[in-house]
């Protein structure tokens, strides 16, 4: 049984509606008109077309897989057309809906037999691809600790669906993810839905482009006399060596413990600011209070 429309696309019978999908594309930036000068383009990009209305509609499709192109009196689609066309001003919009009958055809997605007025789910007048937009738009709000060391969050929508989101390695606040198949279903095509990721402020680590900076505390004693301070991080435990005479409010970088820039495939760092911890006179030997206060210095 002859089936021209696959032909037409250039496919086989057993395509999947990615692969339908993928050879339209391909075809229709090919034989645009506003693309494709040479004078039969325009005629082919009308079957093009027409081929996938029919092969992209799960019911118009197992019609067509049922009769093939004995719907077109035992003519494949091109002469058929030509045909009832006559070869001028062909209306494919009409042909498919004498065909496959309801209110089908190119009207939903825009198209029509007008060349000037081609608008099909693929190119603009200026050239551009354009096919229907069915992607939706949301915001979600994310953990800190998350953007930054990457992670599943879950998504709640409002229509009551609800899945499991993977949200990659040192996101950016702003930033949007895709989800596939999210979004919004006319037929065989489901669009995506695009997410955009705000990120919940940290009550432990600023942010400054790709490093992290976090306050730890060190006790008096260490930072005079130097000592080692375990200190988790995000990404994990450190211990870290604190020299003697150590100030209020030095920094101590910790390499690539920050967040990770994969356009450049590096990441950032961590500074790590020590906060002095004074201890409570009454906690403080009487001998050795007595001696401070008479030794040590003023500034």
């Amino acid at each position: 049984m002859a089936k021209s429309l696959y032909e037409t696309l250039e496919i086989n019978e057993n395509a999947s509606p990615d692969e339908i999908k993928k050879a339209y594309r391909k075809l229709a930036r090919k034989y645009h008109p506003d693309v494709n000068k040479d004078p039969s383009a325009e005629e082919k990009f009308k079957e093009i077309n027409a081929a996938y209305e029919v092969l992209s509609d799960p019911q118009k499709k197992s019609q067509y897989d049922q009769y093939g192109d004995n719907m077109f009196g035992g003519q494949n689609f091109h002469d058929f057309a030509r045909g009832q066309g006559g070869g001028q001003g062909v209306d494919l919009d009409e042909i498919l809906r004498s065909v496959f009958g309801g209110g089908g055809g190119f009207s939903s997605r825009g198209f029509s037999g007008n060349p000037n007025s081609f608008n099909f789910g693929g190119f603009n007048r200026a050239g551009g691809y354009e096919e229907e937009d069915l992607d939706t738009q949301a915001s979600i709000t994310i953990p800190f600790a998350t953007a930054v060391l990457g992670g599943k969050q879950h998504i709640s929508l409002k229509d009551g669906t609800s899945f499991d989101i993977k949200i990659p390695e040192g996101i950016k606040d702003g930033q949007k993810i895709r989800a596939k198949d999210k979004g919004r279903k006319i037929g065989s095509r489901v669009g995506d839905l695009i997410l955009k990721i705000n990120i919940s402020p940290s009550d432990d680590y600023t942010l400054d482009g790709n490093d992290l900076i976090k306050s730890f505390d060190v006790s008096l004693k260490d930072a005079l006399f130097g000592g080692k301070v375990d200190i988790e991080t995000l990404h994990k435990t450190i211990s870290l060596k604190v020299p003697q005479n150590t100030k209020q409010g030095q920094r101590f970088r910790v390499k690539e413990l920050g967040v990770l820039d994969k356009s450049r495939g590096e990441r950032g760092d961590l500074y790590l600011k020590a906060n002095i911890i004074l201890p409570k006179i009454e906690n403080i030997d009487k001998d050795l209070l007595e001696l401070m206060e008479a030794k040590l210095p003023k500034e």
